[in-house]
């Protein structure tokens, strides 16, 4: 029988104890603490986004100081080394918003050139914003060795007047001041109570899909996903981690054991039930990128024809993360949804286990006397929120957030937009009106740079009142937090001379959530006559990061990937 523990482990355990000629890299292993005794263990990278940037990964080196004793109490030498992160929620609405899907790339290529530079036998990721979480499982899926992510867990809410707040409620305030529907005391009284310490935004925003996600792909400890980051349980799930990591190694069980077309699957499943942030099509499609797995826009609209909504959360619900963890967490939605059929219960996970075997003791049904997560034969939505829709406005596709939602098809004038800025004073300026289908252009992967979030002007719409009677398309992207009528990630982009490109003031323009069809109503001859006087706008940026990620970016039906 083959000794898996000797043939998971790499350069440094097995090499750095054989011959004088790997004296220099002893010495060097002596100096941050390595004894005799430790050569011949395996090394074990924890990477971790720790800043003070953001409240999502303020506790993060904390915890990785958990799953540091945890790995060396389990017979591993662990080397820790950081990441970088970028807040999407302070960078949003400004020109620092281009960054942010940029550094998902950085994150994934600086674990990758760490653990590859170092041949580390395995890693786990300490992980707690929107892009520093999809970044570090695009680069464990480029190692492929043994590997589990650690989410830094969710933000408490906070409160005012009976209600719990969140990042997004302070958005949704700016639009609600200038439009007079709240005093100043108010306005001030929300941001200075939306976010009372550490922990990633609370609704069922991008970050908590993410972990929700990874934990039903099998990535991520059963329950780690819903956990409040200054809750003690989430620094014993860390240290848990840390000791499941070695079982790992000694098993050789590796991602793409693990990231297979059915965990995927599973995770899009998941996201469907609890209502997720449409960055989750993104970000799925460049992890299965960088594991090798065909996973399309059309296999996330296969899934969500048969998945109901049966979790009540924010933005389009009632509940906060921590809410669903009371009630049981993402364990208890992915044993619904066994149930019923709808997961693939032999996927593997970081336990060692398989899906089913994990969920063997999970409750089939909710809890009586709670409403955040409904019996699944009487959901809150029949099929899934996340809409791929396509028409002559997107052939390659673009994805639409349906939940929530009082009016699903509008037809209407556009109104266009060059850039987000632009389009924020006029709506803060109300010249948007009822009817009109905003368009906002140029902000995709290669035309921003960065695919940016519209977090700001979607919530300025809903703040402003217009939330059901006024649509938004855009070759951007959306934060976990938007919802509304509103449809991103328009494919072909307008820098590369997608139709979104050619769209004029006033044309007419069907958005559709039940058909799923994104339509100009232009006939193909002035379209053809439009296209042919389009010249592409000058690169925004000719130097630095986001010129390199324009020049390489795919399309946001690919992943927005750049390998």
């Amino acid at each position: 029988m083959t000794d898996t523990k000797t043939k998971a482990l790499n350069w440094n355990s097995k090499v750095v104890t054989q011959g004088d000629e790997r004296a220099p890299n002893r010495a060097m292993l002596r100096a941050v603490g390595f004894t005799d005794a430790d050569f011949g263990k395996p090394i074990i990278g924890v990477a971790h986004a720790q800043s003070n940037i953001t409240p999502c990964n303020n506790g993060l080196g904390a915890l990785a100081d958990h799953i540091i004793d945890a790995v060396k109490s389990s017979g591993g030498m662990p080397q820790v080394f950081g990441t970088i992160t970028v807040s999407d929620g302070i960078s949003m609405g400004t020109e620092g918003m281009k960054c942010s899907l940029v550094s998902r790339e950085v994150i994934a290529d600086s674990i990758e050139t760490v653990c590859r530079g170092q041949s580390h036998d395995g890693v786990l990721v300490v992980g707690g914003c929107d892009k520093n979480m999809p970044g570090a499982m695009i680069g464990i899926s480029r190692l492929n060795i043994p590997a589990i992510f650690v989410y830094g867990g969710t933000i408490k809410p906070g409160h005012h007047d009976g209600q719990d707040l969140t990042i997004v409620s302070v958005f949704e305030a700016v639009g609600s001041y200038g439009a007079g529907k709240i005093d100043r005391e108010t306005f001030e009284q929300i941001e200075r109570k939306a976010c009372p310490g550490n922990g990633s935004c609370g609704g069922m925003y991008t970050a908590n899909t993410m972990s929700s996600a990874f934990e039903a792909i099998g990535m991520s400890l059963p329950y780690s996903s819903t956990m409040a980051a200054e809750d003690l349980e989430k620094a014993e799930s860390a240290a848990d981690s840390g000791r499941a990591l070695m079982k790992l190694l000694e098993r050789d069980i590796r991602p793409k054991d693990i990231l297979t077309k059915e965990a995927f699957e599973n995770a899009i499943t998941v996201i469907m039930a609890v209502g997720g942030s449409t960055n989750a099509v993104l970000h799925l499609m460049a992890i299965a990128h960088a594991i090798g797995v065909d996973l399309t826009l059309d296999d996330f609209e296969r899934i969500r024809e048969k998945t109901p909504v049966f979790c009540d959360l924010k933005p389009s619900g009632k509940y906060v993360a921590t809410d669903l963890h009371v009630v049981g967490g993402i364990p208890r939605v992915m044993k619904m949804l066994l149930g019923a059929g709808l997961l693939h219960g032999q996927c593997l996970t970081v336990t060692g286990r398989t899906v089913a075997e994990n969920l063997a003791d999970v409750p089939d049904q909710p809890d009586a006397g709670q409403d955040v997560i409904r019996p699944i034969e009487t959901p809150i939505y029949a099929q899934g929120h996340l809409a791929v829709l396509r028409g002559n406005l997107a052939p390659e596709g673009s994805v639409a957030k349906i939940s929530g939602l009082k009016v699903i098809k509008m037809h209407g004038p556009a109104r266009v937009f060059d850039s987000e800025e632009d389009c924020m004073r006029a709506i803060m300026e109300s010249r948007i009106l009822p009817g009109d289908i905003v368009v906002i252009r140029y902000e995709g992967p290669k035309g921003g740079p960065g695919m940016r979030e519209m977090l700001s002007p979607t919530s300025a719409i809903i703040g402003k009142g217009l939330g059901d009677t006024v649509g938004l398309i855009t070759d951007g992207r959306f934060s976990g937090g938007t919802y509304g009528l509103v449809v991103g990630h328009v494919a072909p982009e307008a820098y590369v001379g997608g139709p979104i490109a050619l769209v004029q003031e006033g044309d007419l323009i069907t958005l559709d959530a039940e058909g799923r069809e994104l339509t100009l109503h232009v006939d193909d001859e002035e379209l053809a006559r439009r296209r042919a006087e389009w010249t592409p706008p000058a690169p925004r940026y000719t130097r630095g990061v986001l010129a390199k990620y324009a020049k390489v970016v795919s399309s946001a039906a690919q992943g927005a990937v750049t390998d």
